[in-house]
């Protein structure tokens, strides 16, 4: 008989990045060592460019004094992909969970991201789908509305996706988003005309939506972000 997994799911609001990075870290070492569930931290961040392990910060086309002036930081990180954006109205998922408890390796745990993403767009009848070779994330042919960019340690993962709800996409025009030039990036509300509930039931759309492709049975809701942000938990 297959056992009930349970997921634990923190709705964190928006949060400043490095705070956000603060508690993956803490959150993997305690995955780690099994004194935690398998833990998803939905969240926003305010506006936030963010580079990859690679560190290609050349694809910020500005320079990085500039930062300031439209209201944005930079910040280096250990996770895959290129450099991204991150910022109000785009819903964040981050994953702290443990891929060899599941059975399934980098690839497919991707593959599973992109396909939480997929039927996200699908609830409002915009018809997504993974990118071409090379091209990571969630398509609408030439115009990208999610992103992925992940790290695994150990067989537990942090970082994860960012699907673009109704962000200022005028930020993405100064960066090559993920690396890839010529393409445009895209939204939820660019592209329907469906009537939007609010953010909020949007979010936790796409939390079902992870929770059913990744077979959890059960979500465990926590909400008192200041508690956990702080660390006094």
């Amino acid at each position: 008989m297959r056992v009930l997994r349970s997921l634990e799911v923190l709705k964190l609001g928006v949060v400043n990045y490095l705070d956000a990075l603060k508690l993956q870290e803490k959150l993997v070492l305690d995955r780690k060592s099994h004194r935690i569930w398998d833990t998803l931290l939905s969240l926003q961040h305010p506006p936030t460019y963010t580079v990859g392990k690679r560190q290609t910060v050349h694809n910020l086309l500005i320079p990085q004094s500039e930062l300031e002036q439209i209201g944005a930081e930079l910040h280096y990180t250990q996770r895959g992909g290129d450099i991204t954006f991150h910022g109000p109205h785009q819903a964040i998922l981050y994953p702290i969970i443990s891929l060899r408890d599941m059975g399934i390796g980098a690839r497919s745990y991707v593959e599973k991201m992109e396909l939480t993403m997929i039927e996200m767009a699908a609830q409002y009848g915009v018809k997504a789908c993974p990118g071409q070779a090379g091209e990571t994330g969630v398509w609408l042919g030439e115009r990208k509305i999610g992103a992925i960019g992940v790290r695994i340690s150990n067989g537990i993962t942090s970082h994860g996706l960012a699907f673009n709800i109704d962000p200022d996409l005028t930020y993405f025009r100064h960066i090559i988003p993920c690396g890839i030039a010529d393409k445009e990036v895209t939204s939820l509300r660019r592209e329907t005309h469906s009537i939007f509930p609010p953010e909020e039931i949007i979010q936790e759309q796409l939390i079902s939506c992870f929770a059913r492709i990744f077979d959890y049975d059960n979500l465990i809701w926590k909400e008192d972000a200041s508690v956990v942000i702080d660390g006094t938990e």
